[in-house]
């Protein structure tokens, strides 16, 4: 569906293209020059020496926001397939021109080295603009003033705590609700991975006294009600101080209910669903081919019930969720293998940074839920507006930065490991159309 991406030095002007914004489409042509959008309008000079590119037909939009990867991530005995390079690489062909990644300290860990190693691994990789989230995975006075560092310095402005992955990332509500009132202090946003670690652990271990260490297992013990009631606590937690919270991947319609029940009350909360959750459904994890449910296996886990993906979608059309990540952190299939005994010990993680705006498009605007203008809004301009971004990102507009995408509604692909840009050789929307 990506025909060209442009993001370029010199002068490049774009004929004929509808130009969409979050709040309208026009016909116009668009001048680039020096990565910046320096005209918009019908029937501009060319510039001398500058390339003119047939829009006709087509749409130019805003450069895709993912607001959540994990490139490189070093997780449960192993390093996510897609480096910097690959997973950035992976972006760009898929139409989104910056991430937004996750800088993740080990408990006791110093948030600043943690930032600086982080820098360090994508400084020398990275294919398109990137920011950071940090990772708050325990609390001391030392952490809150860390993380003054890092707003006030570093331009870090989002901070996510974890309720799941015990003893590895999980931080107890005490832990939360002071990191919560910290990022309130800092006027940054909260982050939260709202699952009940804890119902989770006990329930891990029931599954294994049953004999039950296939993939299937995973979901098994993280049924839906255990995000619901986390995204719940969380919401009630940051509502004591009116500290604003964003819940990443919303993969369930309890937790996307929460959600939607909490912000018309006022509670202000962001819900963001991922393409994964919008695409696919959780009935993969009983296939009888073990690598291909594993494949699948992610926190919070895909949900069994096949109507959740159009439900997300439909909340998503209508505005009782903002806005579009992916969570990719991909496994190759035998990092994958390390939990064949045990489904405890699979790496967590999908692809969807190269097909999250191929996937929203095909399930939200061909189907008729949303139009194009509301696609953009889902796939860059609120997270540009949300993580302070608007208007140099996220919008088709003079001054803005020239990350622009030519996008053909009406081109049709068939999504593939062959021909994707990940490492890894699996693909969680194989054969999607």
């Amino acid at each position: 569906l990506v025909s060209r991406i442009i993001r370029m030095a010199g002068a490049l002007l774009i004929r004929g293209g509808v130009c969409v914004n979050e709040d309208r489409a026009f016909r116009a042509d668009v001048l680039c020059e020096s990565g910046k959008i320096a005209a918009i309008g019908e029937n501009l000079d060319v510039p001398k020496g500058a390339e003119v590119v047939d829009a006709t037909g087509k749409y130019v939009i805003p450069g895709g926001i993912d607001t959540h990867t994990h490139m490189q991530l070093p997780f449960m005995g192993t390093v996510a397939a897609d480096d910097f390079y690959a997973g950035t690489r992976a972006a760009l062909a898929g139409g989104t021109t910056m991430i937004l990644d996750f800088v993740i300290p080990s408990k006791g860990e110093s948030l600043l080295a943690a930032y600086d190693k982080w820098r360090a691994w994508a400084d020398e990789k990275v294919c398109c603009d990137y920011s950071f989230h940090v990772a708050v995975t325990w609390w001391s006075e030392t952490v809150g003033k860390e993380m003054e560092v890092l707003c006030k310095e570093k331009g870090v402005n989002s901070f996510k705590l974890f309720m799941a992955y015990k003893d590895v990332f999980m931080v107890n509500d005490e832990e939360m609700y002071h990191a919560f009132c910290k990022i309130k202090e800092l006027e940054a946003l909260a982050q939260v991975h709202a699952e009940n670690g804890d119902i989770i652990a006990e329930k891990s271990k029931e599954m294994s006294e049953l004999g039950i260490t296939g993939p299937e297992g995973h979901e098994m013990c993280r049924p839906e009600e255990v995000e619901g009631e986390a995204t719940n606590r969380a919401i009630v937690l940051a509502n004591q101080i009116n500290c604003p919270l964003y819940v990443v991947h919303v993969m369930s319609r309890s937790a996307a209910d929460v959600i939607s029940a909490a912000r018309r009350k006022g509670c202000v909360v962001f819900g963001e669903p991922i393409a994964a959750g919008l695409g696919v459904d959780g009935t993969h994890y009983w296939h009888k081919c073990w690598r291909h449910a594993a494949a699948f296996v992610m926190g919070p886990p895909l949900r069994p019930d096949t109507s959740t993906p159009e439900y997300l979608m439909d909340m998503l059309a209508n505005g009782d969720l903002q806005l579009t990540g992916t969570d990719n952190c991909t496994f190759n299939g035998d990092q994958k293998a390390m939990g064949k005994d045990d489904f405890r010990r699979i790496p967590n993680g999908v692809n969807g940074v190269e097909d999250r705006l191929s996937v929203i498009w095909e399930k939200g605007v061909f189907t008729g839920k949303m139009d194009a203008c509301r696609f953009v809004s889902v796939t860059s301009t609120t997270a540009a507006k949300i993580f302070n971004m608007y208007p140099q990102k996220g919008v088709v507009a003079v001054g803005s930065d020239a990350d622009l995408v030519i996008w053909d509604g009406d081109a049709t692909r068939i999504i593939s490991s062959k021909t994707h840009h990940h490492v890894r050789r699996l693909n969680n929307y194989l054969n999607n159309q």
